[in-house]
């Protein structure tokens, strides 16, 4: 075995796993369109509330104002010096209407800051007279100017802006904030009820996709007839899997119990009975190889969840290539880095690392030499560490990658000649899976199969 020259952990860009393309979740696509309707009918509202109140409130207040000024002007028409001045205090103290002279050096600007004031303008001027003006300022003085004549004088009306109308500006900002806020509020919480039971769905489904059959249970008793529906048929499904997975368990661990008596009586038979020693050989190599075959079957059968605790890989490679250093048929390079620690069950970790190695030791000898070269090596990356176990044989075909982890799966040839049970990258992927990681293989460019481990860091 040789443990020099390391290579490096990159030597074949191959992905450690498929990720999907990213996109909203279902409560965030449900609470955008509901918040897209919601506010697309505040808008409408709005443009409607406009269309058909603005218009009729827009002459009202215009004929107010139009009454005003002419009642204002025929009391000043008809009414002696004196008599007028009397009037023009008692309209500023009593209506909070102002008349004063108009002078040509007056400066105004004109009240039409809006479609609202506009057409309260021209209603005013379709009124009053062609020659009328309608300000909001006049020489600095801000309100409600309307400039008429009487008997050829001109004169300023003023009063009060609010007789043409309340603010709108700030009213129908903060009407359309509020609107919009409990528009937003109201899709939230309709988003999260529709959504509720599709995420107790999903973490249901993941749960019993680990194995963990009792926290996958679901309310029989929501109030929706069709959630209720699919929760007893979830319910009904996960309770038939864990039936079949027991029985599976029972099955394969009572079989394995069940040979291993015959086959150690078979082989001590065998050691006593036998006089060639060529044959004996052989065929305690067979009874040793179905043991062994035993043993993984008890490996793949075990229900039970690893214990996660922080474990040293250094320390675990280090042991798994011990256990295959006598093999002239195969050589290791380890490059890690020094006190790499992950989060692991050791002894389920040194059994994946053993069933990688014997995989790379029977299938992925170089075809020149007929030895095993296989690169271990591992780096971290951010809360995870990659690990890599890769051999220089011919690798296998692009078809058959998604195969290799299935259980009792053989590919090629190479594969089919061999006497093992196929349960080994099976045992690997699934013991891989219960640690929380993830596990996948792949081609390298330059030949041989890689398996990528990816396990969270301690």
């Amino acid at each position: 075995m040789d443990i020099s020259n390391p290579t490096p952990l990159e030597t074949a860009p191959a992905p450690i796993e498929m990720r999907p393309r990213r996109g909203f979740s279902l409560f965030w696509r449900t609470f955008f369109f509901l918040a897209l309707l919601l506010l697309g009918s505040i808008v409408a509202w709005l443009q409607t509330f406009r269309a058909l109140e603005s218009e009729p409130r827009a002459i009202q207040s215009a004929q107010q104002l139009a009454s005003l000024v002419n009642l204002s002007r025929a009391a000043l028409r008809y009414s002696d010096s004196i008599a007028r001045v009397s009037l023009i205090k008692t309209l500023a103290d009593e209506e909070q209407v102002r008349i004063t002279p108009r002078e040509p050096k007056d400066k105004f600007e004109a009240f039409e800051s809006d479609q609202f004031d506009e057409r309260i303008a021209q209603e005013l001027k379709d009124r009053l007279g062609a020659g009328t003006v309608i300000a909001s300022t006049v020489n600095g003085q801000k309100g409600l100017w309307v400039g008429f004549t009487i008997d050829g004088d001109s004169y300023w009306l003023r009063t009060d802006p609010s007789r043409a109308g309340p603010s709108r500006g700030s009213t129908w900002l903060i009407w359309l904030i509020t609107a919009a806020a409990l528009s937003l509020a109201g899709a939230a919480l309709i988003a999260r009820l529709i959504n509720r039971p599709l995420k107790n769905l999903s973490f249901a489904a993941s749960r019993m996709r680990d194995g963990d059959f009792d926290a996958s249970r679901l309310d029989e008793k929501v109030a929706t007839s069709e959630i209720r529906e699919v929760n007893i048929g979830f319910n009904r499904m996960a309770d038939q899997l864990s039936k079949i997975e027991q029985d599976r368990v029972i099955m394969l661990a009572g079989i394995s119990h069940d040979l291993r008596t015959p086959l150690a009586r078979l082989r001590l038979e065998t050691e006593m009975s036998v006089a060639d020693r060529d044959a004996r050989g052989h065929m305690v190599a067979d009874i040793a190889q179905l043991d062994a075959i035993i043993d993984k079957f008890l490996d793949y059968a075990r229900p039970e969840p690893p214990r996660l605790e922080p474990v040293s890989l250094n320390a675990v490679v280090e042991a798994a290539v011990y256990a295959v250093a006598d093999y002239d048929d195969m050589r290791v390079t380890v490059t890690l880095p020094g006190n790499l620690t992950i989060l692991a069950d050791e002894v389920e970790l040194s059994r994946v690392i053993s069933n990688l190695l014997e995989n790379a030791r029977r299938y992925g000898k170089t075809p020149e030499t007929g030895v095993a070269l296989v690169d271990i090596a591992a780096k971290s990356r951010d809360q995870w560490v990659l690990i890599k176990v890769r051999d220089h044989g011919t690798g296998v075909a692009p078809e058959t990658l998604s195969k290799l982890t299935r259980p009792f799966f053989r590919g090629d040839a190479a594969r089919t000649a061999a006497t093992g049970a196929g349960l080994g990258l099976a045992i690997v992927e699934k013991t891989i899976q219960r640690m929380g990681g993830v596990f996948s293989l792949a081609n390298t460019e330059s030949g041989g199969l890689v398996a990528h481990i990816k396990l969270r860091r301690s």
